[in-house]
């Protein structure tokens, strides 16, 4: 089991950028995929990024493909998003998740397939 904290998030201008950090404490991260998941107000959580265990594979929502990138260093137990050319409808508080994962090749899209969440980062963009 892990424990993840998110931390980074902030108020932006439109076009602007931020990197989020998720911290992991817990025993062999390298044994789960990762994925960044966020949440506007009144909507339902929807996924934005995820990588594999060794940080090789990894997948984006489409509404983000070529703006966001995700990345991880197990030596340190981190996983980053960065966020480039933000929007005002990528706002909403960003969570991390951890996949207990088998297969380099498991890159879950679905918030059901994860079982450890963090409480969160908010993201605010300005127009």
């Amino acid at each position: 089991q892990v424990v993840l904290v998110e931390s980074g998030g902030g108020l932006v201008q439109a076009g602007g950028s931020l990197r989020l950090s998720c911290a992991a404490s817990g025993r062999r991260f390298d044994n789960y995929a990762v994925g960044w998941f966020r949440q506007a107000p009144g909507a339902e959580r929807e996924f934005v990024a995820a990588i594999g265990r060794s940080g090789v594979n990894k997948n984006y929502a489409d509404s983000v493909k070529g703006r966001f990138a995700v990345s991880r260093d197990n030596t340190i137990n981190t996983v980053w998003l960065r966020m480039a050319n933000l929007q005002p409808e990528d706002a909403g508080i960003y969570f991390c998740a951890a996949a207990s994962s088998g297969s380099d090749w498991y890159i879950p899209q679905l918030v059901h397939d994860y079982d450890q969440w963090g409480r969160g980062t908010q993201v605010a963009v300005s127009s």
